[in-house]
């Protein structure tokens, strides 16, 4: 079992990072099989347009990725832009992924929406991630509930490339399971979704994201944190009425650091009454610290030796490239780049 998965370096990472992903990837190298994880920094290009910015920002969250708990030992931790072949893929895959495939994205859409531009970069954004999963043949990739369209596109990719590519591949039979088949270059990518944390709210209500600017840093100091819980957006119930929990981003914030046990006993508190907004921001307040302190003081041991962090990268990378170079490899057979 292979999983895989990114996180772009476009800036602090957050509780959403966190609960949508990074928990996950500091669960998953726990089980058997090949775990990698990459700083998406060709991602990040789309957003951060200072290069010592992104440099910086690559370089934390490396620092974040090891405070959480991600153990190198266990897993492959490395920079995207360190293993070329990423590109490669990329630009393979663009030669037969039709426009109104990536014309259809949400997250694109999206964007459009809020006023980003329309550059080319926003645009072949799921092309690019197509390529970082298809290049390690990944088993699972852990992504947030927004990203499951990404991982369909991967697959339709790999599909249309295997179709292309791969005399006698059947896309209903993908692992060649009947003798007349044969299996596809690109493998089939299944996404793995935590439902109950696939979507963390934001300050303001929305899904949590940097270009929002509705995050809560799990490293910034301690008044910029103080300053992001107690300011999350709420409505203007008095305090003695009864409130909606389900609905409310301060209770949907809280639940994630509590016992199952304990969560209905905090619903029960906002149905009642009684307790205004503020108490209940001071005790997701102090909940943060009791979940982060620890990783808090970690980070800062490891920003004392960054060369060690830099030489955990660069084996990453080589252990990544030798992973993907047997894949690239059929690849460049199968379209006619080997060279001679």
């Amino acid at each position: 079992m292979r999983t895989l998965s990114g996180i772009q370096p476009s800036g602090a990472l957050h509780l959403g990072n966190y609960f949508g992903a990074i928990r996950q990837f500091v669960s998953l190298q726990e089980e058997e099989g090949e775990a990698l994880y990459f700083i998406a920094n060709l991602h990040a290009l789309t957003t951060v347009r200072d290069g010592s910015a992104l440099e910086r920002y690559t370089t934390a969250v490396a620092l974040d990725f090891l405070a959480l708990g991600l153990d190198p030992g266990r897993s492959i931790l490395f920079r995207q832009s360190d293993v070329p072949f990423h590109t490669e893929l990329y630009w393979i895959l663009g030669t037969l992924t039709p426009m109104a495939l990536l014309e259809r994205g949400h997250s694109y859409k999206d964007k459009l929406a809020r006023g980003f531009g329309a550059d080319h970069g926003l645009f072949a954004y799921p092309l690019l991630m197509a390529a970082d999963i298809l290049l390690y043949r990944a088993d699972r990739v852990p992504v947030g509930k927004d990203q499951k369209q990404h991982l369909e596109i991967a697959r339709d990719v790999a599909t249309k490339f295997n179709l292309a590519y791969v005399p006698g591949y059947d896309p209903q039979d993908p692992e060649a399971r009947e003798k007349k088949h044969r299996p596809g270059i690109l493998k089939l990518p299944e996404p793995l979704i935590l439902d109950s944390t696939a979507v963390v709210p934001g300050t303001d209500g929305q899904k949590m994201s940097k270009s929002y600017g509705n995050a809560i840093d799990l490293f910034g100091t301690d008044k910029a944190l103080k300053k992001q819980i107690m300011g999350i957006v709420t409505d203007s119930t008095p305090v003695e009425a009864p409130k909606v929990p389900e609905t409310n981003t301060v209770f949907l914030l809280l639940k994630l650091f509590l016992p199952p046990s304990d969560i209905e006993t905090l619903a029960e508190s906002f149905r009642r009454g009684g307790t205004g907004y503020g108490a209940y921001k001071k005790q997701l307040l102090d909940a943060f610290h009791a979940a982060f302190d620890p990783a808090r003081a970690r980070r800062q041991e490891l920003e004392k030796d960054l060369g060690a962090v830099e030489a955990i990268l660069r084996d990453g990378a080589e252990r990544a490239e030798a992973i993907a170079r047997p894949v690239i490899e059929d690849v460049r057979r199968a379209v006619g780049v080997t060279g001679r």
